[in-house]
């Protein structure tokens, strides 16, 4: 026992444990490297500071979405109507700045709304999981369902132009510097804070434990309804950017997204059983599934097959994502 103890393959496996305990997004950043490394093997160009900025511009609402479903994953908890809720709040804020003029004020009415309706919609969440005590994969499908009900209620057909201010505004340039970068900023400032904050440790110690952390004490009730808020919270930003990215209303735009969105969390080293995770990860995730599909579109691969491949990349980069954070777990 004492010479495999001190080995140096044991001792440099220790190691990478003790890094990837400290900093489990390491994989998905390592693969997020690789992938920029392969767009720019492909296509020069698309390393370009303008492309970077355009993918970035791109995929913040399914960073921001990701994120939204990293909060309930810490407990153990899963949103499927994240992406619904993105639709409902896409259509209520295009349809309100329509009706209310386009103008500056109006628009600024329409994302405070906005954030409001978010927020709701993750306190129904919170209550049928939490309060109710309905299996959360269930009842946040169901909702999903009562969200793009209202969506479609909302806008039947997609396609309402957004206000010119809006669009060209997170298209546009703020003091010589992309509006995103902006966004990107404000959204570190954010997580920084909500990191610093008892909510998300106590999140995580619910997901490890949900019986441990009621019998010490904790609101292991209130705990999950705020995971929740803050997943609706996120999914109302995350609409704020694909409005500003389509500039138009889409009842069903955040289809997809729901699975992009889980998908991005475990790829960025997040365990869907709660107690292990990470924003930053989820963020790396988000970018691998963009990558991916730059990738796969630059490589020239027919359109008929573009799926396909995008589907295998994401799994084969998904299992070595699990894999690798498998070690930084106790």
């Amino acid at each position: 026992m004492a010479e495999i103890a001190t080995s140096p393959t044991y001792r440099r496996a220790g190691g990478l444990r003790r890094l990837l305990e400290r900093y489990p997004f390491l994989p998905a950043l390592a693969i997020v490297l690789v992938l920029l490394a392969l767009n720019g093997l492909f296509s020069p160009n698309s390393l370009s500071y303008r492309s970077l900025t355009g993918l970035l511009s791109t995929y913040m609402a399914l960073i921001l979405l990701a994120i939204a479903q990293t909060y309930v994953v810490y407990a153990g908890d899963i949103d499927l109507s994240a992406g619904s809720i993105l639709s409902l709040v896409n259509v209520a804020i295009v349809v309100l700045m329509e009706r209310w003029g386009g103008g500056a004020g109006a628009v600024l009415l329409a994302l405070v709304i906005g954030l409001l309706l978010g927020l709701a919609c993750g306190l129904v969440n919170g209550l049928v999981v939490a309060a109710l005590r309905l299996q959360a994969i269930v009842a946040t499908f169901a909702t999903s369902i009562f969200f793009t009900g209202l969506a479609l209620y909302i806008l039947p057909v997609a396609g309402t132009p957004a206000p010119t201010i809006f669009w060209r505004t997170y298209g546009g340039r703020l003091l010589g510097l992309p509006f995103v970068f902006y966004i990107l900023a404000g959204l570190v400032v954010l997580l920084l804070v909500l990191g610093r904050t008892r909510l998300t440790t106590q999140l995580l110690a619910v997901g490890d434990d949900q019986q441990a952390a009621y019998q010490t004490g904790l609101p292991v009730v209130s705990i999950r309804i705020r995971g929740y808020l803050l997943c609706g919270l996120f999914s109302a930003l995350a609409a704020f950017c694909i409005t500003g990215d389509t500039a138009s209303g889409d009842p069903l735009v955040g289809g997809k997204m729901t699975l992009f969105s889980v998908a991005a969390v475990v790829l960025g080293g997040s365990a869907l059983s709660g107690g292990w995770g990470t924003v930053v990860g989820s963020l790396l995730g988000a970018l691998t599934i963009g990558l991916i599909s730059s990738v796969v579109f630059f490589m020239g691969t027919p359109s008929e097959w573009q799926n396909f491949v995008q589907g295998l990349a994401i799994l084969v980069v998904l299992m070595a994502g699990v894999l690798a954070g498998r070690r930084a777990r106790p």
